[in-house]
């Protein structure tokens, strides 16, 4: 179980606390867990929306929200805003553009990058409560983390050393195609022609943003793979609201 506790201590803002550091073996085990995280958070998103039912919708959704950013501590939101930064100011250069994703400033793209991100996700979440669409919820995050796997499985991790480099050296291909096809199927059986539909805006939208990382970095880093990861949470809830 330890590679699922590496996981949740990595990917959430939960009291998690490790013994020591982890194995480079363990590290890029955890990555099969990343699924796994997705639905506790959706177990936990699905209970509070439970909870809340019957407080007033504005509020009911301004509170799923801010719960699912505290989850993850803003973790992707970060990686969000400077890969936002990145892709404006690094002018189509790779090295410019890996440059300014380690700087720690965020400029006014990523600010308003971040206030439309936030934006669509509340107004699809109160569409979704408005037509009590409550298994978005489960399915959403488990989608989002199942992508960052398919993108170390599939995408070269461009910065060498560090904690990404191990998750993509140790990590074993066959099981992490396995985990990627349960939960594909896991999302169509749960929630039926909605779970189709929001896997396939997720594959969709998950070539598209690969394919920019691929022209622009030749492959993916920590910040692309957050801006990954919340972009395609934000299109998979648009979509299920507007379907």
């Amino acid at each position: 179980m330890l590679p699922f506790w590496i996981a949740l201590q990595f990917l959430s803002s939960l009291p998690v606390r490790l013994p020591g550091m982890p194995e480079p073996a363990q590290l890029g085990r955890s990555l099969l867990f990343y699924p796994s995280v997705g639905l506790l958070f959706g177990g936990l998103l699905w209970g509070l929306d439970a909870w809340l039912s019957g407080a007033p919708l504005l509020l009911h959704a301004a509170l799923l929200l801010t719960a699912w950013v505290l989850l993850s501590g803003g973790l992707h939101l970060d990686g969000l805003a400077d890969s936002a930064d990145a892709w404006l100011g690094g002018f189509g250069d790779r090295e410019r553009t890996l440059l300014i994703m380690k700087d720690p400033r965020s400029g006014p793209i990523a600010v308003v990058t971040l206030v439309l991100v936030l934006l669509l996700k509340f107004s699809a979440l109160l569409a979704l409560i408005e037509q009590q669409q409550s298994l978005a919820l489960l399915i959403v995050p488990v989608l989002g983390r199942g992508a960052l796997l398919a993108l170390f499985l599939t995408t070269p991790y461009v910065r060498a050393g560090g904690l990404g480099q191990a998750l993509a050296d140790h990590l074993p291909r066959h099981a992490g195609w396995q985990v990627l096809v349960a939960v594909a199927l896991g999302s169509v059986l749960v929630a039926g022609w909605a779970g189709l539909g929001a896997l396939v805006v997720a594959a969709l939208g998950f070539i598209g943003l690969r394919r920019i990382m691929l022209r622009r970095l030749g492959g993916c880093t920590g910040d692309t793979a957050g801006a990954l990861l919340e972009l395609l949470e934000m299109a998979v809830l648009v979509a299920w609201a507007l379907s």
